[in-house]
């Protein structure tokens, strides 16, 4: 049986269907871990009562509801650091869908993940960018990269999904490649983030963004430990989707499985 901390809070989302997702897993034992409590399990004796971690939350965005942008806290004084010497030990984690938007002002917790949303205009890889892009309910169709993987296991090797999709900066010289979305990630097709905080949903008007990845879920290596991001996960209809749970399922073991 492999055990895993569900680590949740900081965006919203239909609790019961996502936990729901867990539920149907006959070899896995879960637990939710909301913050603030989470940050406890970058401790060894915490963590070690863990497998792997499922990171479905949105730490460090700080949304007052007065209308101005969104705005950011730093991570606990030697959280980070904690957190490179929990992967130096071999944790394997799985980040899922808004949790790329996580700690933004830890440059180190971008690069762990692979990749970053940010709410509110940032520097990325040395460049400075606007705030990021999303638009829900698209269905499109994304291809498995490579079938063999222990994550692509069961997937269809082409299957549509409807859900948010992101543009989003990613690091894609330092991930390695899973899945791709046929999507056209380019400005004119989503919208602003900042406009949405500020009041102004569904527009993207006055914004560009650089075309974006059209990479969908990839890993990455962080010494001995397995890190996975999987960009699919918005809400029910998303959760209840045959490949997403084969997909989480898998990275659930392949994470678990760091030496």
């Amino acid at each position: 049986m492999t055990r895993i901390a569900v680590v949740t809070k900081g965006h919203p989302f239909d609790a019961d269907a996502f936990f729901a997702v867990f539920d149907s897993f006959d070899d896995v034992e879960w637990v939710d871990v909301e913050h603030p409590e989470a940050l406890d399990l970058v401790r060894p004796e915490r963590a070690a009562e863990f497998d792997a971690f499922v990171m479905y939350d949105m730490p460090g965005v700080v949304f007052d509801g007065s209308g101005g942008p969104a705005g950011t806290a730093d991570p606990p004084e030697g959280y980070i650091e904690d957190l490179d010497a929990l992967l130096a030990r071999g944790k394997g984690m799985v980040f899922l869908h808004h949790a790329v938007a996580g700690w933004p002002a830890s440059t180190r917790y971008g690069e762990i993940i692979g990749g970053r949303f940010h709410y509110t205009p940032a520097r990325w890889d040395g460049i400075d960018l606007p705030d990021s892009g999303y638009r829900h309910d698209v269905t499109h169709t994304v291809d498995v990269l490579d079938p063999d993987h222990p994550i692509s296991a069961g997937v269809d090797p082409s299957f549509e999904i409807t859900d948010e999709v992101y543009l989003f900066p990613v690091d894609e010289a330092n991930v390695t490649p899973l899945m791709r979305s046929r999507h056209r990630f380019v400005d004119d097709g989503f919208y602003s983030a900042d406009l949405a905080v500020r009041g102004t949903r569904y527009s993207n008007e006055g914004w560009n963004h650089p075309p974006g990845s059209d990479l969908v879920a990839w890993t990455r290596q962080e010494g001995p430990s397995r890190i996975a991001y999987i960009q699919f996960g918005d809400g029910p209809e998303t959760y209840a989707d045959a490949n997403y749970r084969r997909i989480i399922h898998n990275a659930i073991h392949w994470a678990a499985s760091s030496p």
